[in-house]
């Protein structure tokens, strides 16, 4: 292109080409019109809590619950009893329950607001029955719990026909705190050890254990003391003593340990442990520092059942330990008693005294099992990852002593007034030399 042709005027413009082609062959595509119908809000169920009609509709069955169940055991049919009109009377409020909530609900919501009054019900009978059995047990030794002899005395220097001034339950307070510790000491270790392997190890012979735990679940306490009686005393010719009655013990308390916290362990999370292990933890280092303190409230937990089973044995230390009327705290030697033995000796007694007592007895074992529960919940009732004033402390400590490390790391070399000499070289290094 010259200079002059830029002179010349441009051609007229060429009109664009419509490159699209249409091919009459294939119909259009044609979109339907939306139009956004209104939608009623819809009545959200709320979850928790209880509602106006939730009440009128309890209140409206309990009383037609009670009028009908009134009519059927006066008037409609010959049934009599307190105990049937109780079960009547709760299946009648069932059914009219169920029957009202109908009338409003879905099927998903009756069936849901039935069974939590069924469950409900059923937490309000277990109520009742524990509230029941302590009040009994306290109002029938209320003349006994109230001296101070029945703690600091033994019964040695106090007969039959004696009032309830004169001696006391000390020597078994102090016998079932020896073989409740001792116990405790031997089942703790090594039920959750036991515990542990099962829930890491995976063989035949965990599976075997894990069988061998759950025969053991079920097995009667007068089996485990005369096994003891029979190994420890008639075989080994060891004497009744404290140590062979918590050995008996150990062996009921060990199952319901090892059990509670095998299923504690299985509800740690897997992730936890995988991540301890991408980090190169062994898998000691996992257990000792993810999957116990993940799972430490649920240990306490299972350690507090297993209390729970072995402080209310009976037979296990009537065989093996005896019973005795005078305070031993040597659990090597001669018998000694705990307080459910001592227990069922006053209550079989026909002296209306040792009867008080024993009824006495019982409240201080069930005062003594609280505060054993209340320790151990607090010993394992912190959250993962929560810890106790004394671990803060020695975490800061050992925090301040990895900073001094890393300044001292980090520090100027020191500086010795003349220069090092070179290093030697390298014979590998096939490179220019400097």
């Amino acid at each position: 292109m010259t200079p002059t042709d830029l002179d010349e005027p441009l051609a007229e413009p060429v009109e664009a080409v419509e490159t699209s082609v249409v091919n009459p062959a294939v119909p259009a595509t044609t979109l339907p019109a939306i139009v956004a119908a209104p939608v009623a809000p819809s009545r959200l169920r709320t979850l928790s809590g209880m509602s106006r009609s939730d009440y009128m509709n309890l209140g409206g069955a309990l009383i037609s619950s009670l009028s009908i169940t009134l009519l059927l055991f006066g008037i409609l049919a010959p049934l009599s009893g307190s105990l049937g009109f109780v079960i009547v009377a709760w299946v009648m409020f069932l059914l009219v329950y169920a029957l009202l909530v109908s009338l409003d609900e879905t099927r998903p919501v009756t069936v849901d607001k039935v069974m939590s009054a069924v469950l409900f019900s059923a937490a309000l009978v277990a109520g009742i029955a524990l509230f029941t059995v302590i009040i009994f047990t306290l109002w029938k030794g209320r003349q006994a719990l109230f001296r101070a002899n029945l703690y600091t005395q033994d019964m040695s220097s106090a007969g039959p026909t004696d009032p309830l001034s004169v001696g006391g339950i000390g020597h078994a307070i102090v016998g079932t705190l020896i073989i409740l510790g001792i116990a405790i000491a031997i089942t703790v270790p090594l039920g959750l050890s036991t515990a542990v392997f099962l829930n890491e190890i995976d063989n035949r012979f965990s599976r075997f254990v894990r069988t061998v735990v759950d025969a053991m679940t079920a097995l009667p306490s007068i089996l485990a003391g005369l096994f003891i009686f029979a190994t420890w005393i008639l075989i080994l010719g060891f004497e009744r003593s404290g140590l062979a009655a918590a050995i008996a013990v150990s062996i009921m308390m060990l199952p319901i340990i090892i059990r509670s916290a095998d299923v504690v362990l299985r509800l740690v999370p897997g992730n936890l442990k995988e991540a301890s292990y991408a980090l190169g933890a062994p898998q000691h280092r996992t257990v000792r520092n993810v999957t116990l303190p993940t799972a430490r409230s649920g240990l306490a937990t299972a350690v507090i059942l297993g209390i729970a089973r072995g402080i209310g044995e009976t037979a296990p230390v009537l065989l093996t330990a005896g019973y005795t009327a005078t305070l031993n705290v040597d659990p090597l030697h001669n018998s000694m008693v705990s307080l459910s033995l001592a227990t069922y000796y006053f209550v079989k007694s026909p002296q209306q005294a040792l009867i008080q007592r024993g009824f006495a007895t019982a409240a201080v074992l069930m005062v003594l099992v609280l505060v054993l529960f209340a320790i151990a919940r607090l010993l394992g009732g912190r959250q993962a990852g929560q810890l106790s004033n004394r671990q803060a402390k020695r975490v800061r400590a050992r925090s301040r002593r990895d900073v001094a490390r890393f300044d001292s790391l980090h520090q100027p070399p020191l500086d010795f007034g003349f220069d090092l000499p070179p290093p030697p070289p390298d014979p590998l290094f096939v490179g220019p030399r400097p």
